[in-house]
């Protein structure tokens, strides 16, 4: 959820009049530059957890269970749990190779 910010804290009293020329009481969204935006889920720690989970379908795929199997333990589709597996299996035979 993002957070909001009084716009009389941050804005210089000029800066804030002219604003007040385009919108008043409403909540607004300002975007961060495009050089400094931040990769999809790092601020949530979404991106970390799906890369464990990813990891331990991996894990318990070679440890011998089948795709039903974990497409049931992890609560996912046998097509996503496949695209994980192969993906995973691709990146590191890829690395394996350099």
């Amino acid at each position: 959820m993002l957070s909001y910010k009084n716009a009389k804290d941050i804005f210089p009293p000029e800066l804030l009049s002219e604003i007040q020329n385009y919108v008043q009481g409403e909540r607004i969204y300002i975007p961060q530059l495009d050089n400094v935006r931040s990769a999809w889920g790092t601020k949530s720690g979404s991106h970390q957890e799906i890369t464990f989970r990813n990891a331990e379908i991996l894990k318990k795929y070679k440890e011998g269970l089948r795709i039903e199997e974990l497409s049931e333990i992890f609560c996912l589709s046998s097509e996503s749990i496949r695209k994980i597996v192969y993906k995973n299996l691709k990146e590191e035979k890829n690395s394996e190779g350099k």
